[in-house]
C-alpha cells in the first residue's frame, strides 16, 4: 500500500461484496456536484457493494466535512484521504489493491462532478453475468451543463469488434460510465502509473493487446457534467497525452496505418487551438460522430 493513503477509519470493517466503485474527490471539485454523485451511487436500485472514495489531496473544508458526515452515515462508504495529490491512476490503483479483499466481481467507476443513473449498476452487472466473455462494459450518457441541463448526447460503438477498431484512432469508452470484471486486475493489470489525463486510454488498450473483450450498452446511464472546465482540460498537455496514446495503441495492437497516424496528427494540431476552436471542434465532432454511430 502507498503510506500517503489513510483510511478516515481505520477500524472499519468489510464484508464481501459482488460491486465496488471508485471515485476520486480533488480540491476543484465543487461541492454540489461531490453530493450529487454520491447520493446517485447511494440511491442505486442493486445495493450490495462498497463505495471507495479517495480524496486526492487537499479539499475544501466545507468538502470535506461534508465527505466525512456521509461516510459516518453509510457504513457503505470507504472513505480514503491521500496526503497530497498523486492523479486519477495512482487512485484507482490504491482502491483496487484494498477493495481485493472484499473480493469483488466488478469494478466501477465513478467522477465526482457526474450523476448515475438509478438503475446503472444493476443494468451493467446483469450484463456481465450473461456474457461472460465481456471484460469492460461501459455505456451511452447524456452531457450535462453546470445547471444539470441536458446539452448533448454521447454515442459510442456497442460490440467489440467495433470498439477495437476504433480504439487507434480514439478512445472508445466513456471512462466514468464502465464496469470493469474484477478478474482483469487479478491478472495483474493497472492503470499506468504517473498518468492523471488519458490513463483509461491506455488501459484499454492494454486489454486489448491481451485479448480483453469490450461492450457498450446503447441505455444511457450517466449524466456526464460538460462545462468550461471540460474544455480546459483538453488543452495541450491532455492533447500530447491523448496523441501519445494513439501511437501506444497502435503499437500495442500492430495497427500503424496512414490513416491513424494522420488522425492523431490533426487531431493534436486542432487540440492546441485557442478554447473557442477547441469547443467548436468538439461540437463537430460530437455531431459527425452521432451521424455516424448507428445502434
Amino acid at each position: 500500500m502507498v503510506s500517503h493513503f489513510s483510511l478516515a477509519s481505520p477500524n472499519q470493517t468489510f464484508h464481501k461484496v459482488d460491486v465496488v466503485i471508485a471515485m476520486a474527490v480533488y480540491e476543484k471539485d465543487r461541492l454540489d456536484w461531490v453530493s450529487q454523485s454520491i447520493e446517485s451511487m447511494l440511491a442505486q436500485t442493486f445495493t450490495d457493494f462498497l463505495y471507495y472514495i479517495v480524496v486526492d489531496g487537499p479539499i475544501d473544508d466545507t468538502c470535506k466535512k461534508y465527505l466525512l458526515d456521509v461516510a459516518q452515515d453509510n457504513s457503505r462508504i470507504v472513505l480514503i484521504f491521500g496526503k497530497h495529490n498523486v492523479g486519477l491512476s495512482e487512485c484507482m490503483n490504491f482502491i483496487i489493491e484494498l477493495s481485493a479483499e472484499v473480493e469483488p466481481r466488478y469494478l466501477v467507476r465513478m467522477d465526482a462532478d457526474d450523476i448515475s443513473k438509478k438503475h446503472r449498476i444493476q443494468t451493467q452487472k446483469q450484463f456481465l453475468d450473461a456474457h461472460d466473455d465481456i471484460s469492460v462494459v461501459g455505456s451511452a450518457l447524456s452531457e450535462i451543463d453546470e445547471n444539470g441541463k441536458i446539452i448533448g448526447e454521447r454515442k459510442l460503438p456497442l460490440s467489440h469488434d467495433a470498439i477495437v477498431k476504433l480504439l487507434p484512432k480514439r478512445c472508445p469508452l466513456n471512462h466514468p460510465t464502465v464496469m470493469i470484471r474484477y478478474d482483469v486486475f487479478s491478472k495483474g493489470f493497472r492503470y499506468m502509473s504517473g498518468l492523471n489525463i488519458t490513463e483509461d486510454y491506455f488501459l484499454w488498450a492494454d486489454l486489448a493487446a491481451d485479448g480483453c473483450k469490450f461492450s457498450n450498452l446503447e441505455s444511457n446511464l450517466l449524466l456526464f457534467r460538460r462545462v468550461d472546465e471540460f474544455y480546459k482540460r483538453r488543452g495541450i498537455k491532455r492533447s500530447f497525452s491523448e496523441f501519445r496514446a494513439r501511437f501506444y495503441t497502435m503499437k500495442k495492437l500492430n495497427r500503424f496505418s496512414v490513416t491513424n497516424v494522420l488522425y492523431a496528427f490533426i487531431v493534436l494540431f486542432l487540440r492546441s487551438m485557442p478554447l473557442k476552436v477547441v469547443k467548436l471542434a468538439y461540437r463537430v465532432d460530437r455531431f459527425l460522430w452521432d451521424k455516424l454511430t448507428k445502434h
